[in-house]
């Protein structure tokens, strides 16, 4: 697991209950430290549990693994995957799960094309306590697929490795799917909720705030139909507003990196979209708007 963050952590804590053997790869000293002298607590939807997670700074100390999560976020993949390459062998698959766009792309350039596939997760509203421990607050769904092609039999093994480990898996032919689904929810709350400092749902329930985080979701879903985009839903807002309400206690993680002074990943989020809308000649206003008042918010805030 190479990024034990929130999200990251969640999956090592887990996997490791299954009774694999997990490594949490992190540059967090003091994470690092306390998962090595009192193993790692997970807390939330799927129990309280503290798992005996091996931990390192140092993605040289494992070995080759046969599975590799990158678990980092957007804009930390191309040092991660760099950083990776001595877990990676003939045989190793590489899943690269990160919000927003372009992270598998980043990773594959690093590891190789053959090398990397895609994950998404949705729902689950993950969060760091303190070194050694994190929350949840539901166990959402983790989609695979192969970043070109169709699902293969590499991919079926680690879905059935996830799935053992309690996790609800998907996997997909159509990997850029998975990704614009997910973003389309992203941009919703991760620009708003940040630039608001309020959770989930407390968007939801403002309906000017919702104005905002609908209207994000919208020109996600027109931006993706214009790029080719088959999405499963015709109704992005009603779809976002049901992703919403399952984690309304949530706070995006974009919000939670601006509260610790941690760099943003607005560029591969809202910012994202005015970027492809521009090649697929689809305004995006709204999203432009809130991704620059994000990075205004970012540049403001006490750096940790």
């Amino acid at each position: 697991m190479v990024g034990a963050g929130a999200m990251g952590s969640v999956y090592a804590g887990l996997l490791g209950a299954a009774g694999h053997e997990v490594w949490a790869v992190d540059t967090w000293q003091e994470h690092v430290d306390a998962i090595r002298a009192r193993g790692l607590r997970v807390e939330g939807a799927s129990g309280d549990r503290v798992v005996p997670v091996r931990a390192t700074t140092d993605a040289g100390e494992p070995g080759v693994a046969e599975l590799v999560i990158l678990a980092t976020k957007a804009t930390d993949v191309a040092a991660a995957a760099e950083a990776a390459r001595p877990l990676v062998g003939p045989e190793t698959l590489v899943l690269s799960i990160q919000n927003g766009l372009g992270g598998p792309d980043l990773a594959a350039r690093a590891l190789g094309d053959d090398r990397v596939a895609v994950g998404v997760a949705d729902g689950f509203g993950a969060s760091i306590v303190g070194p050694g421990h994190v929350h949840h607050h539901r166990l959402g769904l983790i989609r695979l697929g192969e970043r070109r092609g169709p699902v293969t039999p590499r991919l079926e093994a680690a879905a059935a490795v996830w799935r053992g480990a309690g996790f609800t898996v998907r996997t997909f032919d159509d990997v850029e799917r998975l990704v614009w689904e997910k973003l389309v929810c992203n941009v919703a709350f991760s620009g708003t909720c940040t630039v608001l400092g309020r959770t989930v749902g407390e968007v939801i329930d403002d309906p000017e705030a919702w104005s905002v985080a609908a209207a994000c979701a919208a020109e996600a879903y027109a931006v993706g139909r214009a790029a080719g985009v088959d999405f499963e839903f015709d109704d992005p807002v009603a779809y976002v507003r049901a992703f919403g309400s399952k984690i309304r206690g949530a706070k995006p993680s974009m919000l939670l990196d601006l509260e610790a002074g941690r760099r943003s990943e607005i560029d591969f989020l809202n910012g994202a979209i005015p970027r492809v809308g521009r090649e697929v000649g689809v305004a995006a206003p709204v999203n432009q708007t809130v991704a620059a008042l994000v990075r205004a918010r970012a540049a403001a805030a006490p750096r940790r």
